[in-house]
């Protein structure tokens, strides 16, 4: 009786040591690596939908600069309770304008043929006015939902600084029919 006492506390313990290693993982992988995030909202359709699924990595800026083009999940700066999806638009130096429904970086037209339908409009909004030019500062990005119609984005609320960045777009798993990588070069709603 003995023994077998002995024999189901062995099992238990190990059960509750594997669990305990688990949820360690968990937490080390959570922390300091990827995040799971949902889609809230409109402001990136085309290539992310309100109820998806998506994991972020954590790790990326810590080792590497932002590049245009980059969707990244970042706290809103108007509530930090609130995270947003959008798209690096412009560099920190860069000169942004939008002129007639159209993006200017540097005084060329930016293409986003990857991820826009030709047909977008960009309308200003109350930071970036028509025909306005600013320049990004230092240590800030211009970002823009790819939903330009229906998104807060810089347009509104001005650069970000990478501080409140989150992590990068890098993998969707949920609706399971749209599984997989999400980088930059392959994140199109087209």
């Amino acid at each position: 009786m003995f023994e077998t006492l002995k024999n189901i506390f062995g099992v238990f313990w190990d059960f509750i040591e594997a669990i305990v290693f688990a949820l360690a993982i968990f937490v080390v992988v959570y922390l300091f690596l990827f995040q799971p995030n949902q889609v809230k909202g409109h402001s990136m359709d085309q290539t992310f939908h309100d109820g998806e699924y998506i994991l972020t990595d954590k790790l990326s800026y810590r080792i590497g600069l932002p590049k245009r083009g980059d969707v990244v999940v970042f706290k809103s700066p108007r509530n930090s309770d609130v995270d947003f999806i959008k798209r690096i638009i412009g560099l920190p130096g860069d000169r942004v304008k939008i002129s007639d429904g159209k993006v200017f970086i540097n005084g060329q037209k930016l293409d986003e043929t990857a991820y826009l339908d030709s047909s977008v409009y960009t309308g200003p909004q109350s930071f970036l006015s028509e025909n306005q030019e600013i320049t990004v500062p230092t240590n800030r990005y211009f970002v823009m939902g790819d939903n330009r119609p229906r998104s807060s984005d810089s347009r509104d609320f001005g650069p970000v600084a990478p501080s409140e960045f989150i992590g990068k777009v890098f993998f969707r798993y949920w609706p399971i029919d749209k599984l997989g990588l999400t980088d930059s070069d392959s994140v199109s709603g087209k």
